[in-house]
């Protein structure tokens, strides 16, 4: 189970400073501001997460974290940056990001006690975090905080389902597999049949 965290936490450092890049990219911003972005995308969620739990940040611990999101902001920075790439495509890549993320920080909140429900919302801060400094830092409003397709909502949902069961003693690796599943297959059909949550209208 630790080799499947390390490296699901390492490719969701990966995926995620991809879509930083992309994201950053049709702000055209420099370098600079690209590995700002990226970096911030790749590292913000577990460094919430280990903030809360107060266990040593993860990139700090292990810099190998560090190491890949800088050195995946850099390759793809390069390589796409004189493409015309169509303005959705990060969603993509980033509903693997949510869905590995989300995984690894409901699977490390529970190791480090945490109770069910405030493993789960960890589990979801940590996939959903990253991508909420990413929009942020490119003037936009983050799509967690937007009408839009389920979002947040499907990484919490694919942290209860690791969450249920591990309670109910499934093998790690396969509640990790089944929660990693569920928040994928829910975010892209959100996607692809716009699926949303009830919104707040006032009535005139």
């Amino acid at each position: 189970m630790e080799n499947l965290l390390y490296w699901a936490g390492l490719s969701a450092v990966a995926v995620n400073a991809l879509t930083g890049v992309l994201d950053a990219g049709r702000k055209q911003m420099d370098l600079i501001g690209v590995v700002m972005v990226g970096a911030a995308t790749a590292l913000g969620g577990g460094t919430v997460r280990d903030v809360l739990l107060g266990r040593p940040v993860f990139w700090i611990a292990d810099q190998v974290y560090l190491i890949v999101a800088l050195a995946a902001t850099l390759a793809v920075f390069f390589v796409v940056r004189n493409l015309r790439l169509p303005p959705r495509l990060f969603l993509l890549p980033d509903a693997f990001g949510l869905a590995l993320f989300t995984v690894v920080g409901t699977q490390i909140a529970l190791e480090w006690q945490a109770p069910w429900l405030a493993a789960s919302l960890l589990g979801m801060i940590t996939g959903v975090v990253g991508g909420v400094l990413r929009d942020v830092l490119c003037n936009e409003v983050p799509l967690i905080f937007v009408r839009g397709e389920l979002y947040a909502s499907a990484a919490w949902l694919g942290a209860l389902v690791l969450v249920g069961l591990h309670a109910l003693s499934v093998s790690p690796v396969a509640a990790a597999w089944a929660g990693m599943a569920t928040v994928l297959a829910v975010r892209l059909a959100a996607m692809a049949f716009r699926i949303t949550l009830p919104t707040y209208s006032e009535r005139e």
